[in-house]
């Protein structure tokens, strides 16, 4: 399963993991991605999206519709 956001893009990114002796080791710090459904009233259908939790805050703010209408514009098939 991809763990990229759908709206921003966001996805894993890689640094050290430093134990209390100080010893560094690879690991992820993973976006805090959840699946949400929105119901879209322009279309009259429900649309399902894996977001991060910064992406739900942007569609509460500016509105469903101008969200979906920047990510068609990017090319992204909703």
């Amino acid at each position: 399963m991809s763990k990229v956001c759908e709206v921003t893009g966001r996805k894993p990114i890689r640094g050290n993991k430093v134990s209390h002796s100080n010893i560094k080791t690879k690991r992820r710090f993973l976006p805090n991605l959840q699946t949400k459904r929105f119901y879209f009233t322009e279309e009259g259908r429900w649309v399902t999206l894996k977001l991060t939790a910064d992406s739900i805050r942007t569609i509460n703010k500016r509105g469903l519709s101008v969200v979906i209408g920047e990510m068609r514009a990017k090319g992204v098939k909703i």
